[in-house]
């Protein structure tokens, strides 16, 4: 029940005029989902970041742009996520033929099958490389379950970082379902 609309709106980071995707999304309350997710949501730990670190942005046409999402999304035929996966998948820019194994019934998946750029903006970003808005799509994107808990992720998001700097990439477009 939501969708994105392209140069919609714009913002200001520091000195640079970003392009910003709005989004209109239908939620769904926790006191709504059935009893094993509200159950589970609701003991989850929310992490501390003690200590982040954060640099200057390059201006966005200098900005090589790679997509981690949460929505459990893979390609046809790679291993479906499981529940509390921690490891993601990895699937190209060319890539169209995906799917989601994500476990929360709640989730409306209407949107995406009818545009996946409504949750993976991959034509969205080609086009804005393709009018210099940004530098560049890096070749891989990176999926995740958004069912799992977070801090039990880290040794796979580590290992998606490292790839991301093999390719790269320095901006990360991180679109949590």
């Amino acid at each position: 029940m939501f969708r994105l609309q392209r140069r919609s709106w714009r913002f200001i980071v520091g000195q640079h005029r970003v392009p910003f995707l709005r989004r209109r999304c239908d939620l769904t309350k926790i006191s709504e989902m059935p009893a094993v997710a509200r159950g589970f949501i609701s003991n989850l730990d929310l992490p501390v970041v003690y200590d982040p670190s954060w640099t200057q942005p390059l201006p966005a046409n200098k900005r090589r742009i790679s997509i981690v999402s949460t929505a459990a999304v893979h390609r046809r035929g790679d291993k479906p996520f499981s529940w509390l996966a921690k490891d993601f998948r990895a699937f190209d820019k060319t890539d169209r033929d995906l799917v989601m194994t994500h476990v929360a019934v709640e989730f409306d998946r209407s949107a995406w099958q009818q545009d996946l750029n409504t949750i993976i903006p991959l034509g969205r970003l080609e086009e804005m490389a393709d009018d210099g808005e940004i530098g560049s799509v890096a070749e891989e994107h990176y999926s995740f379950m958004g069912a799992a808990d977070p801090v039990t992720m880290e040794k796979s998001a580590r290992q998606a970082a490292a790839r991301m700097k093999q390719d790269g990439v320095n901006t990360v477009f991180l679109i949590p379902i």
